[in-house]
């Protein structure tokens, strides 16, 4: 039987696809990034009739950290969290924490108390099944363009967090930084915290640079990779 020159070509193409992953770095990251994000569309999918049940609530953040956290034992990433206790508090608080980039989810999920949603900006709300499932877990979302909104946005997660027990992160910088350093903070969470009268606990991630580094298309495989986030006592 004769083979087709199509069937010949998809051959070739599954066989050069694990050498080129081997051997080339930036396809290396490429596959590794693609399938991050496919995967969490496809779990968001499977969140939402189990969110679906409850609404949009706060307590759907337990289904999505649950459905995630699997996530990087799959990229052989190890966190190690430190002072985890200072997070024991029974009243609502504001988190802040440096931004880096999208793999800062994986960690979001590892340390995300109880009744705590982040902020997070508008165009996410947009991203499909991700959009859905963050809006049913009470993710709260501004438009970044338009400070009037933001403010109305701060001002209306202020009086949730004292009327539902809610607690709040925020990433302060308001971009990512990928380069592990930190940008100068935006006012944004420090007003919430005001107007809420709630403390303000600080939590540092670690630098992604010995494996990760987005600009050149780096994303390391085969060794352990270990990540700290490291969670500040509140400041008095």
């Amino acid at each position: 039987m004769e083979v087709s020159a199509g069937v010949w070509a998809l051959v070739l193409v599954l066989a050069l696809v694990p050498l080129l992953y081997e051997l080339s770095g930036s396809f290396r990251f490429v596959v590794k990034m693609a399938f991050y994000n496919g995967w969490i569309l496809l779990l968001a999918a499977f969140a939402l009739p189990l969110c679906a049940v409850r609404g949009r609530s706060v307590e759907n953040m337990k289904i999505l950290r649950s459905m995630l956290q699997h996530v990087k034992h799959l990229y052989g990433i190890r966190m190690d969290v430190r002072g985890l206790e200072h997070f024991d508090l029974k009243e609502p608080y504001v988190v802040v924490s440096n931004h880096q980039s999208s793999l800062d989810l994986l960690g979001m999920m590892e340390v995300l108390p109880d009744r705590c949603v982040p902020i997070a900006k508008r165009e996410l709300l947009y991203m499909g099944t991700v959009g859905l499932a963050c809006w049913l877990g009470g993710i709260i979302f501004i438009n970044r363009q338009k400070t009037d909104d933001a403010i109305s946005v701060m001002a209306e997660a202020a009086r949730t967090m004292l009327r539902e027990d809610v607690r709040v992160w925020v990433f302060p910088e308001g971009t990512r930084n990928h380069n592990g350093s930190m940008l100068p903070f935006k006012r944004g969470a420090f007003h919430l915290a005001v107007q809420a009268q709630v403390p303000v606990g600080p939590i540092v991630i670690s630098s992604y640079q010995d494996f990760y580094n987005k600009k050149e298309w780096r994303f390391t495989s085969g060794s352990v990779m270990r990540q700290y986030w490291v969670v500040s006592d509140w400041p008095s």
